[in-house]
């Protein structure tokens, strides 16, 4: 039995050297005990033989990266089971690319969370100063569920190089001098500042800036766990502005209950009122006025197209300009009636560039799309269409959440994340930016064939 020593938690190079002159030495996985520093251990091995004298061998790239990852989780089984998959992928390489591998499997889940975890680092870290001296330093106290702290030191440098700080950590501390990264032991909460005069300000902003029309308490929940509430001061705010948006969202629902027939249109109204005042994204700064969408609110068919466009911001109507004619038209001559259907926009502003007296159109970004999706599944939840067409990528992202190709999977029906049926194609204002004729006549046949697919589909 061989007993592999290496000096810290997340010591990849010193598994990387033992690893080396293991299999050098031809010594079976099952042979092997890895332990961290000075831990007992009742085995009466050999230490292993560790050089850097060993003979090089050729694995997978892909390998290199996942044991770079892998072996920052907290599993103390870490060690022996990369050295295992090591031994596997030395004589076959393609094992790394078998995602039916249970060893690869548990290797990658771990990976994954790991990756997890570093993202929560640097999303909820949060400094608090302090006074040190004639200076300051902002300290920050953190509880990881993995050996991420080394690797996410660099993150930290790069986005707070001007800062003096320190990440206390109950394993391991960082600190930052401005020039000279440093380590020292773990600590404990009680080491870290309870609050600054900083989080005054930043409370106003987070509040000012709470967005109660895209709240998802279990998604909220999912990627900000209560454990890192303690650490955040914002989230002192959460349960208010929880309610708060709630009540707002109850009241409207009520206005529409109470509202004469107390049906779908008057839901329909009161969300389009809602609509008008909308601030959630800065888009509605320049614009003309929120461009909401028409048609009847039992129609079954949604149309959902991209944002206004400069007509459609001056008249208040979606598709009136030049697409919404191209529009019109293929709506006709698929046999569709588009007093019939319901048409809108995934964004509701128009986002545009000025270039003299011509306001240029200029695609809506992702963090407006997610902002205006509140709206559009509102619009979905009152129509319930049996088929909402989205006309291009950006219609797309609003309903499913994730950008997708519109080659890859136009023309084809698309269940969405509320079991709807969806049908995706292109923009009509694709078709006018087709320079050649042909082309041209050619795209806006296949567009009204994805328009008849749909209509198609619903029967």
């Amino acid at each position: 039995m061989r007993v592999a020593t290496l000096v810290a938690d997340d010591d990849f190079d010193g598994w990387r050297t033992a690893a080396r002159a293991l299999i050098a030495a031809r010594v079976p996985a099952a042979e092997v005990v890895w332990q961290v520093g000075e831990q007992p251990t009742d085995l009466f091995g050999d230490e292993a033989i560790v050089s850097d004298d060993a003979p090089a061998f050729r694995v997978p790239r892909a390998f290199v990266d996942l044991a770079k990852t892998a072996i920052l989780h907290a599993d103390p089984q870490r060690f022996a089971l990369l050295y295992a998959m090591l031994v596997r992928v030395i004589a076959q390489p393609r094992l790394i690319d078998d995602k039916a591998d249970p060893a690869l499997r548990r290797l990658e889940e771990m990976a994954k969370a790991v990756r997890r975890d570093i993202h929560k680092m640097r999303a909820f870290v949060r400094f608090r100063e302090m006074a040190e001296g004639n200076d300051s330093r902002f300290v920050a106290w953190f509880e990881p569920e993995h050996h991420i702290v080394r690797a996410n030191a660099a993150f930290f440098v790069n986005r707070f190089a001007a800062m003096r700080w320190s990440i206390l950590t109950p394993a391991l501390s960082i600190h930052w001098d401005g020039s000279v990264l440093s380590e020292a032991p773990g600590a404990t909460r009680a080491d870290a500042p309870d609050g600054d005069p900083v989080e005054d300000v930043w409370k106003t902003y987070y509040a000012s800036t709470f967005n109660p029309a895209r709240l998802k308490t279990g998604m909220m929940l999912k990627e900000m766990p209560r454990k890192y509430w303690k650490n955040m001061p914002e989230t002192a705010l959460v349960p208010a502005l929880v309610a708060g948006a709630q009540a707002r969202e109850a009241g409207m629902i009520e206005r529409a209950r109470t509202a004469p027939g107390g049906n779908s249109m008057a839901a329909w109204t009161a969300l389009r009122d809602e609509a008008g005042g909308c601030q959630r994204c800065p888009l509605w700064r320049p614009a003309t006025q929120t461009v909401f969408g028409e048609g009847p609110v039992d129609a079954p068919m949604m149309i959902v197209g991209e944002q206004p466009g400069d007509q459609e911001d001056l008249a208040g109507r979606p598709f009136v300009g030049p697409a919404g004619q191209v529009f019109d038209r293929a709506m006709a001559a698929a046999g569709i009636d588009r007093d019939r259907t319901y048409v809108t926009n995934a964004v509701k502003h128009f986002k545009f560039e000025q270039r003299g007296k011509r306001r240029i159109h200029a695609k809506p970004g992702v963090g407006e799309i997610d902002a205006c999706r509140w709206w559009i599944e509102q619009e979905r939840g009152i129509l319930r269409p049996k088929m909402t067409v989205a006309l291009g990528a950006t219609a797309a992202r609003s309903l499913l959440g994730r950008t997708i190709t519109i080659g890859r999977e136009r023309g084809r029906p698309v269940t969405l994340a509320d079991g709807g049926a969806a049908w995706i194609t292109v923009h009509p204002s694709y078709l006018l930016r087709l320079p050649d004729k042909v082309q041209a006549e050619e795209e806006f046949a296949r567009f009204v064939e994805d328009l008849q697919g749909a209509a198609k589909a619903m029967e």
